[in-house]
């Protein structure tokens, strides 16, 4: 499932911010809910973080996609990792699309399918009135909100083996190597 998440405990950004990768260390003692980029983190001062500052500063940032992955109770950052730098540095937390595991995808989409069903039957009909365009318009924005408040619970972030193994695993890895030394 994909959604936005605006709002995150302090410590997420801060404390349990993996920046210093591949250094640092996630540390599940005192419990962790943060943030792994997956590449080293540009400085603030970098010339593409500092325009994407601006972008923070006027309120035109796109924001960045994380994905949940319950066995580090906690997300990675799969893109985005210069404008989350700027976010941070201009004081904010970054706007995020979050990727997850549905746990009844089926039945959310049953929902979804249902609501979507009720809104083409609803905008057929057409709109009368003195302004049908803004009833129009009121209708899907009621749409959308419906839409993006389906309940969608978090489950478990799920792996399945590579057939044939590790040494598959070492096989595509020789090749991945032997490609990426070409460019």
């Amino acid at each position: 499932m994909i959604g936005t998440r605006e709002v995150f405990p302090p410590y997420v950004w801060d404390s349990d911010f993996l920046s210093a990768w591949p250094g640092g260390r996630l540390d599940w003692n005192d419990g962790w809910n943060g943030v792994v980029p997956l590449r080293r983190l540009s400085a603030p001062d970098a010339p593409r973080v500092k325009a994407y500052r601006k972008q923070v500063r006027d309120g035109s940032l796109p924001p960045v996609l994380l994905w949940w992955v319950t066995a580090f109770d906690g997300w990675l950052l799969l893109d985005g990792h210069d404008r989350t730098v700027a976010a941070l540095a201009e004081g904010l937390t970054p706007r995020t699309v979050v990727l997850h595991r549905a746990e009844d995808a089926e039945r959310a989409a049953e929902v979804i399918a249902a609501m979507t069903a009720d809104h083409e039957a609803l905008t057929a009909r057409g709109f009368r009135g003195p302004d049908p365009e803004r009833q129009y318009e009121a209708v899907a924005r009621g749409f959308a909100w419906a839409v993006s408040a389906t309940p969608y619970d978090e489950a478990r972030t799920r792996a399945w083996p590579i057939p044939g193994g590790t040494a598959e695993w070492d096989a595509w890895m020789l090749e991945f190597r032997h490609e990426h030394d070409r460019t």
